[in-house]
């Protein structure tokens, strides 16, 4: 029987990912990355409603952002609310943002997130995959598996 995972962590807390991501694009690495955010933002991503699915990352003059990413307005601040889609600033090594530029530019991969969530300190972290996009013919094999997975399990149900 399979262990179960202990979430006795608190502060561990996923609050959006990007399913979407892996059936478009083939994930071959991924890394950590802080975000800047304003005080409304970290209020508002405690609630639900983010959104990731549209979005992406750019190296840009040195530096990496998220882009088209939603964080919903929070109502209870009154003075010093943020725009819902700005872009935001994420936070790696200079050696890692080097890597980054060398394989979005040179080698023609996509920074996609695939998650945001509160570490176990409760710090904001996103995971940003480095991916190639998949073909029409890649994403119908990736289905066909998919069908067949759940259609094996299907049978080794019923022969019990």
């Amino acid at each position: 029987m399979a262990k179960k995972k202990q979430t006795s962590d608190p502060n561990y807390k996923v609050i959006a990912e990007n399913r979407r991501a892996r059936f478009d694009y083939a994930i071959e690495d991924d890394i950590e990355c802080g975000i800047v955010l304003e005080g409304s933002e970290v209020k508002a991503l405690r609630g639900n409603g983010t959104n990731i699915a549209d979005s992406y990352a750019a190296v840009e003059n040195g530096e990496l952002w998220l882009v088209n990413s939603y964080i919903p307005p929070y109502e209870q601040a009154k003075v010093f609310k943020h725009e819902e889609r700005r872009r935001r600033k994420l936070l790696v090594s200079r050696k890692e943002l080097a890597d980054l530029w060398n394989l979005t530019q040179r080698k023609g991969m996509t920074l996609v997130p695939l998650v945001i969530y509160f570490n176990h300190k409760g710090r904001a972290k996103i995971k940003l995959g480095i991916a190639k996009g998949k073909k029409l013919h890649d994403k119908r094999e990736t289905q066909a598996k998919r069908d067949w997975g759940r259609q094996k399990q299907r049978l080794l149900k019923d022969a019990r």
